[in-house]
């Protein structure tokens, strides 16, 4: 009776640490204390090795954005920096004061007016848009990755870069240590024998002594020269060219830069590289000064744990909250947290047309039962919610009215919003908006519209598994 006694004071223990590391977060806490109560002591043990490290996001954010602010301070006088809403070119925004100020302040960088940006829709396109430019590479090429495969589409990459090492130009190359734990000894000696410079960001064992491995880099970057950028949804892998044979075509958004856009791209990867590396990179060959590629406004928006706002949350929930006509989301995971899912709400109530897509078939059974047990309520105040058939959509684009649209890194997930290293671009011309919402529309026609009056009748057994998974969905 005594060892018993210990153990339930023990365990309760545990429990109030819980709540009390987690106040500030209280879906968080319930994920941890279901996790503790499903394998009481273990469940502490996992809690303490992957739980949110206070004092080391404190020490990240302390290694981040301050180490550039010299070198954002030349870009800023560099680059075409939009310092008034009257000057975004759109007449929407002329009414949107705060929504420009809060955009202009949420990051370290500005909107700028001088890119040209093209809108790449699968991996086809994508992966010979990059290795075109690759191709063409003369002084420099960064490229970073949350996952990097060693298959077909990987080795034609990885042929580029040894060869262009080779020739000279600086290969630098990094790639998330858990995204991409797959990648072998032999494969990372081979690059750095050709001359390319490679590193994990924060690899996994390294990572879980140092309680730092909730804190995944997601980002997918590539710069080449300093002129040419690509920022997007896609890994480096045969499956994103639709070779799953689980999942089928793989439907993706991805963007090519050129511009200003590009300079903000690239600070962003020398603050990781220096991360990952040690290295400080801040040599204005780097950041070429360019003609003006062309009218497009747009700003890049980083957000992680070594930054002191959370940025794509900050920016998805303003953008919601002004809605006037549409709102029109694209995401593979759906765990919105408690702000984004009460301004989607009073979007809908509000008479804003709200659709979002989601996949029918998913990579992940346990993320896409949390999904669905954020749907009914939504459709019940006349959110659209529709499946992708045709594959696996894994694209993460939101579009609002004609005012902007952001694609980028960033699920509509909580995971993506607090934990992970992720980034964004937000675009504001009107010919790149329709673009994006001509393959929305495209997709909505390959998907298939749930309804609400069959949803709410479906299995008990699957809203049970629902309902477990939405309980660690602050964990997914």
């Amino acid at each position: 009776m005594v060892w018993l006694l210990l153990l339930c004071i023990l365990f309760i223990s545990q429990c109030g640490i819980i709540l009390l590391l987690e106040f500030r977060s209280p879906t968080k806490a319930v994920a941890w204390l279901f996790i503790s109560y499903c394998v009481p002591f273990l469940g502490f043990i996992i809690y303490y090795f992957v739980a949110r490290n206070y004092r080391s996001r404190r020490t990240i954010r302390k290694k981040g954005t301050i180490l550039f602010r010299e070198v954002r301070s030349r870009l800023w006088s560099q680059a075409a920096v939009i310092q008034s809403a009257d000057n975004m070119g759109n007449p929407e925004f002329q009414t949107q004061s705060r929504l420009f100020s809060l955009l202009s302040h949420l990051t370290e960088n500005p909107i700028t007016s001088c890119s040209e940006i093209e809108v790449l829709t699968d991996g086809e396109a994508t992966y010979a848009a990059m290795l075109q430019a690759l191709e063409q590479a003369q002084h420099h090429i960064h490229i970073q990755f949350y996952i990097f495969r060693e298959d077909t589409i990987g080795r034609k990459f990885t042929d580029i870069l040894i060869r262009k090492a080779q020739a000279g130009v600086k290969v630098r190359m990094m790639c998330d240590g858990l995204g991409s734990y797959h990648l072998k000894d032999r494969f990372v000696r081979e690059l750095k024998e050709a001359g390319i410079e490679f590193y994990f960001f924060l690899p996994p064992f390294t990572s879980f002594i140092q309680r730092e491995v909730n804190y995944r880099n997601h980002r997918k970057i590539l710069v080449i020269d300093g002129e040419i950028g690509f920022i997007g949804g896609l890994n480096v892998g045969d499956d994103y060219l639709g070779h799953d044979p689980k999942l089928g075509y793989w439907r993706d958004t991805h963007l090519q830069v050129r511009g200003d856009t590009v300079y903000f791209l690239q600070i962003v990867f020398l603050e990781d590289w220096e991360f990952a590396s040690g290295q400080r990179i801040t040599d204005s060959i780097y950041f070429p000064v360019h003609q003006c590629a062309g009218s497009e406004r747009a700003l890049i928006v980083a957000s992680g744990p070594d930054r002191n706002w959370n940025a794509i949350q900050e920016m998805c929930f303003s953008a919601l909250a002004v809605a006037k006509r549409r709102i029109c989301i694209t995401t593979p995971y759906f765990i919105p947290d408690q702000s984004i899912y009460a301004a989607l709400k009073t979007a809908a109530v509000s008479g804003v047309e709200v659709d979002i897509i989601i996949p029918k078939i998913s990579d992940s059974q346990i993320v896409q039962y949390a999904s669905l047990s954020y749907l009914e309520e939504l459709m019940r105040v006349g959110v659209r919610v529709h499946q992708y058939a045709k594959g696996f959509v894994h694209a993460k684009i939101v579009i609002i009215d004609d005012l902007l649209a952001s694609v980028g890194t960033a699920n509509m997930d909580m995971r993506s919003f607090y934990s992970n290293f992720e980034l964004s671009a937000v675009l504001f011309e009107q010919e790149t908006i329709e673009r994006l919402m001509d393959d929305f529309r495209r997709d909505l026609q390959e998907s298939e519209k749930i309804n609400y009056h069959e949803f709410i009748r479906r299995p008990r057994t699957q809203k049970t598994m629902e309902t477990l998974s939405r309980m660690l969905s602050p964990l997914l």
